[in-house]
């Protein structure tokens, strides 16, 4: 399942961002969006998980935690 991560703070890593998927199954990929002549975080991130039902655990769970400093927006992409 691809999932799509908004409203990230400028500071959450891919690291974190993969830590708090993790906990509901298996990750295969995580990405943090940059702007590439600034380097900053363009708030948005992705993250695919092979299972659906893990994937979709991951959306009811982690929709509107809090993760440095910000509310996550979680959905299917």
């Amino acid at each position: 399942m691809n999932i799509k991560v908004s409203n990230l703070s400028p500071v959450t890593s891919h690291e974190e961002l993969l830590d708090c998927f993790a906990v509901y199954g298996v990750v295969s990929d995580v990405s943090v969006g940059t702007y590439m002549l600034e380097g900053k975080s363009r708030a948005l991130g992705f993250v695919v998980m092979p299972s659906n039902v893990h994937g979709q655990a991951a959306i009811d769970g982690l929709q509107g935690i809090e993760l440095d400093g910000n509310l996550l927006v979680v959905n299917k992409e």
